[in-house]
Formats: structure tokens, C-alpha cells, sequence
């Protein structure tokens, strides 16, 4: 930057400033950084998708509720709320690269000790009826029906599962029923560290990118993050195919398959990948300057949009180069800058939207592998491929065509604003059919259907004992679920009226059941696992995707546009600032919540729970899907069309202000951008620490000394 020779105080000013330091570092680079910081955006998100798709996996593994899990998912939101503000704020004025590094550091921890529960805890011992024991001849016993009085002493208490008293076991507790901790302080752990990437990684890259370039380079960074989903999806994708206990199993004596609702993947593998990935991305960040090289301009006397901010008073005047910031200093206009910020209309607004809109869209993310589960019998392993294949690209393209749009005709406030808002409600639309295109339940004796095959509903197993069943001493806690001939699904062999069983693992067959109405050919037969959906639901499923694709592509066109809007809301000075408190408001009312009410409203679909060793409920067996599927889509539809009541406020706010200022630009003789006030509002642009006169209009935000 040239020094100006007709101030002396400038010269000696600028002297002094630490522009040597940075003079030879190959790491004086904007698209350096840009490379850095998406990779650092690739793996966070990575990580956090990971966790999104298993979360049905530690769910069962650790036999929780879904209300429960939304806590556990909901703790990195928690670990980030606490600090986000503060970094946000004082982080503007630090070395925000080195504040990068360190939380990504945080992070890697964080994840690592999530995954630890895993080599703590003994081998899985899911509900089943079927054990393997070495005092047996045979080396397997499998509860069912029998009419022997020996059984009824076994089979009379219900609170307590049949597997128990099948191999003589004492209750005891289970070794790793309280380590579901080190997954929740781990959460905590790697949403501290997230803290800084967001703000000041966005903040930094916007300071040195020209206003042109800005735009582009932020629709980037989202795309290439939006990778880390994909990636993150299809590592859960393949990870739930595996068993937890992979390696330490006999899996010809393992009776459930991937479908199964009591399957357990090898959640801790992707874990593990993502920590050491997560500690990689930091090391560039501690080698980056505390400020870099601002871009060449096509013009430098600052006329892009870039250098000005939606407010009611504007200003620019020129002075000096600021000094110096103290920590003292910004503490004591912390609050005078959040009542500034709180002032501010349109932001709160925007605010105020984005809450309503965060709250559906993480109870979307967070429970569509569950609900793709549950209403089309997917398992967990395709839910996650298909999510990671197809709808995560959609987002992802519709990110990068928006960021395009954006740079290809620059967009104004007003523009971006429409573009934002528009394609946010034209995809909402698109989620409206989903409700018409849900699948009917399972069919499943005492639970979703009569014994006779009627269609009811029975919560709580009420229905599950049957005259042809009376005599056979079951256990209504059990799920060990078989399929019959005639296409309905038994609670358990027993539940079925089963007598004679042939074969191991998962090709046990069951013959002589005496619930399994007659069939042409007499065979009263059934084998192990649930009875898959219908064709009908199959036909179903792939309208669905295509249209969630449609809708996700829609909704992310305009994500870049509204990101710029959310930045131009605000002083410049300001920005850092405003989005940490953006970030930190739609996470404590969005974040944290969201997974908690959705997940305690979508147990109460629960019709089957499953239990615990020594008793006590477990995670959910079988869901009533046309309940799920009205509470998850209509709490996502009406939270997202509830948002859009704001939107004309905004628009209103937004032409007053555009307006005024293009009646101040024509004042002073039709340039862009020109000063419109002739008084000095230099505090207002610049550092709130910074006096008037100390002030330079050559730095949109001027953190760097």
C-alpha cells in the first residue's frame, strides 16, 4: 500500500506496520488459503455427516430412545454455542488463521474420543431367540412355542427378555451402558474446535477477496464442503454393512442381516477415519500470516458494493491507518456491538427466518436415513448411499450455479435478496407431494395387523397374544421377528406359534406355526427376519428421490445469494461479529432443540420397544410409518412456510434502504458508491476501538494493524 508523503503521521504509521513479515511466505496467497480453508470445511462437515448417518447405529448400539440421541447429536451444537460469540468477535482481531489450526486440532480430539466407547464396551448382544451355548448338544437353543409345563416358568415373568433365561445368565449390568458419555463429551469437544472455521475463515477469505471474486470464492468453498457430505455418507453407507463386531464374531452364528432393526454397523471405523483427516486440515493453518496481500481491483477507490453496508446512516471519510488494538479495548465495546448488531432490522430478520428454517432443515438431515428406513424398508446401509449419491450433488450443484449466477451478473442487495428467497420457497414447494407418496406399515400380527389380517393398530404390544399362541408361555418383550408364508411378520417364533425349527444363522426356517393361517400347499411355515414392503412401496421410492433431488437442487440455488445477503446486512467492522451471532442464535433455537423434539416426537410412533438385558426399554423396534411420515414431513413443511411470513418484511426494509441510497448516490453526481454524508461516521465503518481520525478507508475491516 503506498504511504500518502503529504501526511507525516501517516508515513510514520505505516513504518511501523508489520507488512514485512508477510513479504516472502509462499503462504501469501487468497487462493492458498481458499484450498486450505475448503479443506478444513470438507472435513468438518465430513465428520458431522458421518455422525447424521450413524445416528440409528449408536442408537441401538447403546440402546437409547430417539429423543435421546437428538441430545447426544445435538451436544456438538452445545460445545459450539459456548464460544462462538466470543471468538467470533475477539477472534477478528487475533491471528484468526492460528485460532483455525487450533480448532481443527480440538476437533480431531474430540472425534477420537467419540469413537472410544467402542474398545471399552464388550461384544454386542442384540435381542434374539435364538443362542448359541456350549452346554447345548446341539450348540443352539431357540426359544418357541411349547406346550411343555418345564417352559412355563421360564416364559411367565414379561418384563424380562427370554434371551436372559434361555442361557442361565445372572442380570447383570452392562459393562458399557454408561459410556455413551465419552460420545457426548466428544460432541462438545469437536464443536468448540468448530468454532472458528465458520466466521473467521469466511471473514478472512471476504477481507482479502475483491468484491467480484467474493462471491465465487464463498459458492466454492460451500461446493467443496458439500463434498465432505457425500464422502461422509458414503463412509456411513459402508460402514453400516459391516457389523460392529467385526472380527471378534462368529458370523455364521450372527441371525440378523443390515435390514434388521436391531443391526449394528461399525459405527467407530468411519470415526476414526474422520479424526485423522481433521487433524491433518490443521496443519496448513499455522504456517498462514495474520494477514494477507488484499487482491488487485479494477478499482481502488473502493466503488464496489463490497465496500458498503446496509444502514441507515453511511459514510466514508478518509484518515489515517488505525492503531494498535487492545483486548481491553474490544472488551469494553463488546456490548455496545451486539446492541448494534440487535438494532439492526433486516438482520433480525434474517435472523429470526433462518431459525425457523434451520429448525426444519436439521430435523430433515438428521432423521432421513431413519424415516427412508422405517417408510420404504430400506436399510441403513442403502438409506446413507442414496443420500450420500444423490441428494448431497443436487445440494452441492445448486450451491456452485448459485454462486455463478451470482458472479456472472452482480447481483445487487435487492437481486440476491429475490434469488434467495425465491428458490428457498419454490423448493419448498416441491416437498409438498411428499406427503401422498408414503408407503402403508408393515404388516406385522398384534402390532399393525390382526392375527386374522385385519388392519389395526396396537401400540405398547397389547394385541400380541392370540388364542393360537395362548398356550405357548412367550414373552411379549421379545423381537426376534419372522416371516410367514401368508406375508405377515411375527414379534418372535414363539409370538407365531412355531413348534419345529431346522437350519443355523440366518437360514433358520420354522415350521408347525400354529398363528400362520392354512395355506393351499399346508405348509405352515416361516423363516427368520422381517417380511419385506410390498411392491407397491418399491414403485413408490425412486418418485420420491427424484423429487427430494429436485427440491434440494432448488433450495441451495439461492444459498449463496442469501449467505451475501446475511454479509451485507452489516458494518463491515461488524461482520465477524454478525455472523457469530448468527451462527450461535440458529444454533442454541435450531441446533440443539431440533434433534431433541423431533426425535421425542417421532418415539411417540414408537409401537415396539425393544429390552434391555436386565429390563427396561431399549431403542425402538417398529414405528407406526404413516405417523412418522405425517410428524416428520409436516413439521419440516411448517416450520419452512411459517419462515416465509418474514420475508415480505424484508423486502420492504430492503427497497427503503436501496432506494435512499440511490437518491444519495445521485446527489453526489451519479457514482457507484460514492460518500453520501459529508459528516464523519468513520467509528461506524471501521473498528469500534478505532477513534475517528485513526481511521482508513482502504480496509473493510480493519483487524489487522
Amino acid at each position: 500500500m503506498e504511504v500518502p508523503l503529504k501526511e507525516n503521521a501517516d508515513l510514520s504509521i505505516e513504518v511501523e506496520t508489520p507488512l514485512p513479515k508477510v513479504k516472502d511466505s509462499c503462504f501469501n496467497n487468497i487462493k492458498l488459503f481458499l484450498a486450505a480453508l475448503s479443506f478444513s470445511f470438507f472435513t468438518k462437515v465430513l465428520c458431522g455427516s458421518y455422525m447424521k448417518s450413524s445416528i440409528t447405529q449408536i442408537e441401538r448400539r447403546f440402546d437409547i430412545p430417539s429423543s435421546f440421541i437428538g441430545v447426544i447429536d445435538g451436544s456438538f451444537e452445545m460445545g459450539n454455542v459456548l464460544m462462538i460469540a466470543f471468538v467470533s468477535y475477539f477472534g477478528a482481531n487475533l491471528h484468526r488463521p492460528r485460532l483455525i489450526a487450533a480448532g481443527s486440532l480440538l476437533m480431531g480430539l474430540g472425534t477420537f474420543m467419540i469413537a472410544l466407547p467402542h474398545f471399552f464396551m464388550g461384544s454386542y448382544k442384540y435381542e434374539t431367540t435364538v443362542t448359541y451355548s456350549s452346554n447345548s448338544s446341539m450348540g443352539m437353543s431357540i426359544t418357541q412355542c411349547s406346550v411343555d409345563p418345564k417352559h412355563q416358568l421360564s416364559a411367565a415373568p414379561t418384563d424380562v427378555p427370554s434371551s436372559i433365561l434361555i442361557d442361565g445368565s445372572d442380570c447383570k449390568k452392562e459393562p458399557g451402558s454408561s459410556l455413551w458419555i465419552y460420545v457426548f463429551v466428544g460432541n462438545v469437544l469437536r464443536g468448540i474446535g468448530e468454532t472458528p472455521i465458520g466466521p473467521l475463515g469466511i471473514s478472512y477469505l471476504d477481507d482479502h477477496a475483491t468484491q467480484e471474486n467474493a462471491s465465487f470464492y464463498i459458492g466454492i468453498l460451500h461446493t467443496v464442503a458439500l463434498l465432505g457430505p457425500v464422502f461422509g455418507y458414503l463412509l456411513g453407507s459402508y460402514c453400516a454393512k459391516i457389523f460392529v463386531d467385526i472380527g471378534f464374531v462368529d458370523m455364521d452364528k450372527v441371525t440378523i442381516n443390515s435390514k434388521d432393526s436391531r443391526w449394528v454397523g461399525a459405527w467407530w471405523l468411519g470415526i476414526l477415519i474422520g479424526g485423522v483427516i481433521t487433524i491433518l486440515s490443521a496443519i496448513p493453518f499455522w504456517f498462514f500470516p495474520k494477514s494477507l496481500p488484499k487482491e488487485l481491483k479494477k478499482d481502488q477507490d473502493m466503488t464496489s458494493e463490497k465496500k458498503t453496508f446496509l444502514k441507515e446512516n453511511q459514510s466514508d471519510s478518509a484518515t489515517t491507518s488505525p492503531d494498535p488494538v487492545k483486548v481491553s479495548a474490544l472488551a469494553k465495546d463488546f456490548f455496545p456491538s451486539i446492541k448494534k448488531l440487535l438494532s439492526n432490522r433486516i438482520y433480525i430478520l434474517i435472523l429470526l427466518m433462518s431459525i425457523l428454517q434451520m429448525n426444519a432443515l436439521i430435523g430433515l438431515i438428521t432423521f432421513k436415513p431413519k424415516f427412508i428406513e422405517q417408510q420404504y424398508g430400506q436399510s441403513a446401509s442403502k438409506a446413507n448411499f442414496i443420500i450420500g449419491s444423490i441428494n448431497i450433488p443436487a445440494v452441492a450443484i445448486g450451491i456452485f450455479s448459485g454462486g455463478l449466477v451470482m458472479k456472472k451478473f452482480q447481483l445487487n442487495v435487492i437481486s440476491a435478496a429475490k434469488l434467495a428467497f425465491g428458490s428457498s420457497i419454490l423448493g419448498w414447494l416441491f416437498t409438498l407431494p411428499f406427503f401422498a407418496m408414503g408407503c402403508e406399515n408393515s404388516h406385522v400380527a398384534g402390532l399393525t395387523v390382526s392375527y386374522e389380517g385385519r388392519t389395526q393398530i396396537s401400540p405398547a404390544g397389547s394385541q400380541l397374544f392370540h388364542d393360537c399362541n395362548a398356550n405357548c408361555f412367550c414373552s411379549q418383550l421379545d423381537w426376534d421377528p419372522v416371516c410367514g408364508k401368508n406375508g405377515i411378520s411375527y414379534a418372535s417364533p414363539c409370538l407365531a406359534g412355531c413348534k419345529v425349527s431346522s437350519g443355523t444363522g440366518k437360514n433358520i426356517k420354522f415350521q408347525n406355526c400354529s398363528c400362520i393361517p392354512d395355506s393351499p400347499s399346508g405348509n405352515f411355515s416361516a423363516y427368520l427376519g422381517q417380511c419385506p414392503r410390498g411392491p407397491d412401496c418399491d414403485r413408490i421410492f425412486p418418485y420420491f428421490m427424484a423429487l427430494s433431488v429436485i427440491s434440494a437442487f432448488t433450495y441451495a440455488f439461492g444459498g449463496v445469494a442469501g449467505y451475501i445477503l446475511l454479509l451485507r446486512s452489516n458494518e463491515p467492522a461488524l461482520k465477524s461479529l454478525a455472523l457469530g451471532i448468527y451462527i450461535l442464535v440458529s444454533r442454541t433455537l435450531a441446533g440443539i432443540p431440533a434433534p431433541v423434539y423431533f426425535g421425542a416426537l417421532i418415539d411417540m410412533t414408537c409401537l415396539k420397544w425393544g429390552s434391555k438385558r436386565c429390563g427396561g426399554r431399549g431403542a425402538c423396534r417398529i414405528y407406526d410409518s404413516d405417523q412418522f411420515s405425517k410428524i416428520y414431513l409436516g413439521l419440516q413443511a411448517g416450520l419452512r412456510g411459517i419462515s416465509y411470513f418474514v420475508c415480505f418484511p424484508v423486502f420492504v426494509l430492503l427497497k427503503k434502504r436501496f432506494a435512499l441510497e440511490e437518491k444519495q448516490i445521485g446527489v453526489n453526481g451519479g457514482t457507484e458508491m460514492a460518500p453520501v454524508q459529508k459528516t464523519d461516521d468513520c467509528a461506524n465503518d471501521s473498528n469500534l476501538v478505532v477513534k475517528p481520525d485513526t481511521c482508513n478507508p482502504e480496509k473493510e475491516n480493519p483487524a489487522y494493524p
